[in-house]
């Protein structure tokens, strides 16, 4: 196999920057550090509704052994009404992330 040893200048516009996969990442991951949602932000990240949040993710015993603060967890679950859902987002998306085939399955 023959090598080619060349080098080739790409200009990069004022306003971008180039950074690797790995920088990206832990931009992203830190973007979400100190966040909290609550129940609409969680429905616009999912794109489903609180209903379907409920049945699929927050109230089944598998995840809400994970979930719930109660247990160590990273979600409030409300205790009375008026009570408000709040979600620790970072953890929250990491969670979403890696369980996205068993919830969706």
């Amino acid at each position: 196999m023959q090598q080619l040893d060349v080098n080739i200048t790409i200009p990069i516009p004022s306003d971008k920057v180039l950074i690797t996969k790995v920088e990206l990442q832990e931009l992203k991951e830190n973007s979400l550090t100190g966040v909290y949602w609550n129940m609409k932000d969680l429905e616009k990240r999912v794109g489903k509704k609180q209903d379907w949040l409920k049945e699929h993710i927050l109230y089944p015993p598998r995840f809400k052994k994970i979930l719930d603060i109660q247990h160590g967890g990273f979600v409030y679950y409300p205790q009375s009404r008026g009570q408000t859902w709040t979600f620790q987002a970072n953890k929250m998306a990491a969670f979403l992330d890696k369980h996205f085939i068993d919830i969706f399955k």
